[in-house]
């Protein structure tokens, strides 16, 4: 199997990793690259094998090809929350044209990933974070415009975790017990998503450093 030929740190923070085992692991890593494995305590070595088991195959040679932005962690972690929450809506009560806040506004970050292709590695991944207090500020708006029904926003990935190992952390953390759901019609829909295509934007640009130097025009529809 092809190893990596750097460490990938960025990766297992991504999944969720706290800095403390991030640390270690790189430590350990390039320790094990300039004296080898045999050089390491047993505890080490399996910590090692560890982390490299969550981690995705790296794939190399002929056949080999970039890792496209739909593959990378961040953007399924998103694509993961936003199909829980199509699914729970599927099952609320709503009038026609009515959508759920939350949903549109991961749809918007999630289009605004498509446009501007970043890199998505560590250094995208925790400017990234910029984008929680931006989600919970449009959210709290759209409370306030429309209607509101209740949803567990921590339920789908607890289930998931009872099935399989997931690094994947909550969307609006562990500590958020906020069940509030805002639905808004149609009219306020296109004005919310309009909002949120502007400040999901500005923070991406700004922040995220793999686009310091893009020359991609900013996205007006999403």
């Amino acid at each position: 199997m092809p190893k990596e030929t750097s460490h990938r740190g960025d990766e297992l923070k991504a999944l969720g990793w706290g800095e403390p085992d991030v640390n270690r692991y790189v430590e350990l890593w390039e320790y094990r690259q300039r004296w080898g494995a045999m050089n390491l305590e047993r505890d080490d070595r399996l910590f090692l094998r560890k982390a490299e088991h969550v981690l995705p195959a790296i794939v190399k040679g002929r056949g080999s090809t970039k890792k496209s932005t739909k593959d990378k962690t961040y953007y399924r972690w998103l694509v993961f929350h936003l199909e829980a929450m199509q699914a729970a809506e599927a099952a609320m009560e709503t009038a026609e044209g009515e959508q759920g806040a939350w949903p549109i506004l991961l749809n918007v970050e999630l289009q605004l990933l498509d446009h501007y292709q970043p890199v998505l590695g560590l250094p995208d991944t925790l400017k990234a974070k910029a984008l929680g207090p931006v989600r919970e500020t449009l959210a709290g708006q759209a409370a306030a415009l429309g209607s509101t029904r209740n949803y567990d926003f921590q339920a789908a990935l607890n289930a998931l975790k009872e099935k399989e190992s997931s690094r994947w952390r909550h969307l609006r953390g562990d500590e958020v017990s906020d069940q509030v759901y805002p639905v808004l019609n149609a009219d306020t829909a296109a004005e919310f998503r309009s909002n949120a295509l502007r400040d999901i934007q500005a923070v991406m640009r700004s922040q995220f450093p793999s686009l310091a130097e893009t020359d991609k025009e900013e996205l007006t529809e999403a």
